[in-house]
């Protein structure tokens, strides 16, 4: 069975990008949020094995909405994916649970090396 992904990205663009990849390599996209309100109850409602999760998003940063998914007992792995490349806040990311920081502009090999290292 194929691993399920949720996209959390506030642009249309970086989702796209981001499923396309995915789905060429083999992996389910069950749901895409633009913003820190639907990541959770997504995540919640979804289950997703995988997290794809901006840093900035509209109403919250992704840090915050890691805190939500940890304190929940969320079982997904998360990979942050940020134009944020601030050693702190991928710090931050990575003690509050994140398995992969990616930098934004990135490759779609960067991107399934990352979700297929989890």
């Amino acid at each position: 069975m194929s691993k399920t992904v949720l996209i959390v990205d506030d642009s249309l663009y970086m989702r796209t990008i981001i499923k396309d990849a995915l789905v060429a390599a083999g992996y389910n996209v069950v749901g895409e949020a633009a913003n820190g309100e639907e990541a959770i109850d997504q995540a919640f409602d979804l289950q997703p094995d995988i997290i794809t999760l901006d840093n900035i998003l509209p109403d919250m940063i992704g840090t915050d909405i890691l805190r939500v998914y940890k304190e929940e007992g969320l079982p997904a792995d998360v990979i942050m994916i940020s134009a944020v490349g601030q050693e702190s806040v991928i710090n931050e990311g990575m003690s509050l649970g994140a398995r992969h920081y990616i930098v934004k502009p990135f490759t779609s090999e960067q991107l399934i090396q990352a979700v297929e290292s989890l």
